[in-house]
């Protein structure tokens, strides 16, 4: 967490936004995070011409730069909309329009208490509104790069799963060449496949009948097939149901990520399978907790 679900609707809400807007200066809290070192230096006027994803990375798109945000595991980005004033009936009054916040990324408590003890980096823009970025771990990152540099951070990414370069063919010939390759680690792998994670990786396992600890060259001709519709079908839903939130937080335009509702197999450990009542079994692969369904999946 974040995925790609979760970074693509931040992209699709921020670039309602932001588009064509200027940032005037900017803080830095934590400067280990940022680079260059005189970031806030760089980035007064810089003029948002565009908001992109490439797997897990937010991209603001510059003149000739990119600014790049990595999420991480408990990267969040909120944008706190300036407060309108108006003058009615001959008396200056302050009408604070409760604008919704755009908010997405890892739930952290005192959304609304902005800048918050999480709080690593503002950006204030010219017409009053202000993006933040908060990490409870300190494990994302904001890069600017030239765009050069950029294309060629994009490149060591893999296949974009929603892309229309993603064909069965595709992912078949990535299957072969991961051999032995466990499904999960192999699927994780951002240089083979970009954008997954843990939950959805799950998810379309569970989705496809395989286990995630099988090694990939046993997938039949039809399981290969199963897991390529797969994948693009779990990532399709989350997306649509704005990506995965834990608990009640809110996520942009003050709507929550409602996948987590629709999730099969992913956090469900020792609960009855939805499909065939048997136990969800939990364990560790590469490091990550892994659900699976024993009878469902093989």
């Amino acid at each position: 967490m974040p995925e790609l679900p979760e970074v693509e609707t931040i992209k699709r809400d921020l670039e309602k936004k932001i588009i064509g807007h200027t940032i005037r200066e900017a803080a830095i809290s934590v400067p280990k995070m940022v680079s260059p070192k005189d970031l806030p230096k760089r980035l007064k006027g810089f003029r948002v011409l565009g908001v992109s994803r490439r797997a897990k990375l937010l991209i603001l798109e510059g003149k000739s730069d990119f600014l790049l945000f990595h999420l991480k595991m408990t990267g969040q980005i909120v944008l706190r909309p300036a407060q309108d004033f108006s003058i009615k009936d001959g008396e200056a009054r302050q009408r604070r329009q409760q604008k919704q916040i755009i908010f997405g990324g890892h739930p952290i408590i005192g959304l609304k208490e902005l800048p918050n003890k999480y709080t690593r980096a503002i950006f204030c823009f010219t017409n009053g509104d202000i993006l933040y970025f908060n990490d409870l771990r300190k494990f994302g990152y904001i890069k600017l790069v030239s765009k050069t540099e950029g294309e060629k951070i994009f490149g060591k990414y893999g296949v974009e799963p929603l892309e229309k370069s993603f064909t069965l063919e595709h992912f078949i010939e990535l299957i072969k060449k991961a051999k032995t390759a466990r499904l999960k680690p192999f699927l994780l792998n951002q240089e083979k496949i970009s954008g997954l994670g843990n939950i959805y990786v799950d998810e379309a396992c569970f989705l496809a009948g395989v286990r995630p600890m099988r090694k990939a060259n046993t997938l039949t001709r039809r399981e290969q097939e199963k897991l390529w519709r797969a994948i693009k079908t779990i990532l399709a839903l989350s997306i649509k149901h704005r990506g995965t939130s834990f608990n009640t937080y809110i996520d942009a335009d003050g709507l929550t990520g409602r996948f987590w509702k629709y999730r099969k197999i992913y956090g469900r450990r020792g609960e009855l399978c939805l499909v065939c009542k048997t136990p969800i079994v939990y364990t560790k692969l590469v490091g990550r907790g892994t659900h699976y369904c024993p009878k469902c999946q093989k």
